[in-house]
């Protein structure tokens, strides 16, 4: 059985929780009406654990612009390659689904690029966030509360978007 390791930290979204398996991270989930998924667990951090505290306290606090902390992403291929295209987003850069879709050779695929983009299982650390409608508009969001929490983000890093 893989080691798992959790910590949970404040922030102005929400309490997040971060989990890493001994050398990456492979979760993190922004509390969702005052819960998270593991809040009946004992924190046990790690060394990278110790690294995402501090670079996610920097980015709320403004002075981190990306994020450099290794990350293990399960998922299907098609899922791996959308977030690898996120991954490339720069703090305050947006893209669209149908942009995203066609970067990853699948035009026309917007919906199925949402499914994967809302799976994405290091929301922040890898900016799903920064993915708007085509007219600009914001269409969701899996994380925290839903749309405030990608509002919140969106304005932290001064992305515009259409009302």
């Amino acid at each position: 059985m893989t080691e798992r390791h959790l910590v949970r930290i404040d922030s102005p979204i929400g309490r997040i929780e971060i989990i890493a398996d001994g050398s990456a991270i492979t979760a993190l989930s922004i509390e969702h009406d005052g819960t998270l998924l593991h809040d009946g667990e004992p924190e046990h951090s790690d060394a990278v654990l110790e690294r995402a505290k501090t670079q996610l306290a920097e980015y709320f606090d403004g002075v981190r612009t990306e994020f450099d902390l290794p990350v293990h992403l399960e998922g299907t291929e098609f899922q791996r390659a959308v977030w690898e295209r996120l991954r490339r987003l720069r703090h305050g850069d947006a893209t669209s689904y149908g942009a995203l879709a066609a970067a990853v050779g699948k035009p026309g695929s917007a919906r199925a690029i949402g499914g994967a983009v809302g799976a994405n299982p290091v929301p922040i650390i890898i900016g799903c966030h920064r993915v708007l409608a085509s007219d600009g508009r914001i269409t969701g969001y899996s994380g925290g509360e839903g749309v405030p929490t990608k509002l919140w983000l969106l304005g932290h890093e001064k992305i515009g978007f259409a009302a």
